[in-house]
């Protein structure tokens, strides 16, 4: 396993991917209301990212057809936009977008209530969103990537939902995915020391029901098992000497 330490201009242009992946995101979550497609959404992001001066991470990475990934309810992630899926009062939607900034990525989710939704709905967006911040108190140098696996399961089980097993967070940089795989479970082993300089991609994915999620027929939409709502929050962030740096709010 090789996991990159950034140079100070490296995190400086990882940086500005991350303020403008941030805003990307705040422009998407304007428009989610009842009656917009999910490949409404797509072209908005398509036509943003473009607009900031950046390549859309997604687009084409493996052969994934959009520029956002759009999953709505029970789908966990990777969602491909459509113009035949509309979102409903009640929906709430995931999602995950990627921007290429002179050669440096980041990488960021969130998820949104589509008009009114139900308690558990929302008490699952926010117990996602907490369960990154809660990993993080341990995005610390000299602590191990299984502390902030953890801390993340750790909480969100003690809502009663599930943490995703089939998918993982991921060092970020030149490349979209970089090691180390970073797990939103606890592991036998500690993982490596988290050092100054690495940057990573946080994702918790929490489910309302079981953990147990599959693939659909088109080989990218990840959907949970028992058809339970899921819910999706994701920072590219820092490791400093001190706290960790969120580069993508």
């Amino acid at each position: 396993m090789s996991v990159t330490i950034k140079s100070q201009r490296e995190i400086e242009l990882m940086r500005e991917a991350g303020k403008i992946l941030a805003a990307v995101h705040e422009e998407l979550k304007a428009i989610i209301m009842p009656g917009i497609t999910t490949l409404d959404i797509d072209k908005k992001a398509r036509e943003l990212i473009k607009g900031y001066g950046c390549i859309a991470s997604f687009l084409n990475y493996n052969g994934y057809p959009a520029s956002v990934c759009v999953s709505v309810n029970d789908q966990v992630v990777h969602g491909i936009p459509s113009k035949g899926r509309i979102l409903n009062n009640g929906d709430i939607v995931s999602l995950d977008a990627g921007v290429i900034y002179k050669g440096y990525h980041s990488d960021a989710a969130r998820t949104w209530a589509v008009g009114d939704i139900t308690e558990e709905a929302e008490k699952l967006i926010q117990v996602t969103k907490q369960s990154f911040f809660e990993g993080i108190k341990y995005a610390k140098t000299g602590n191990h990537l299984n502390d902030i696996s953890s801390a993340i399961q750790n909480y969100a089980e003690a809502f009663g939902f599930s943490v995703v097993r089939d998918l993982v967070g991921h060092g970020i940089g030149t490349s979209l995915h970089e090691d180390p795989q970073i797990p939103n479970f606890s592991q036998k082993r500690r993982g490596i020391k988290l050092a100054a300089g690495m940057t990573l991609a946080i994702e918790p994915m929490i489910n309302a029901g079981r953990p147990e999620v599959y693939w659909e027929d088109d080989d990218w939409t990840v959907v949970t098992e028992d058809r339970s709502l899921s819910a999706h929050y994701e920072n590219t962030i820092l490791i400093t000497e001190g706290e960790p740096e969120i580069l993508s709010l």
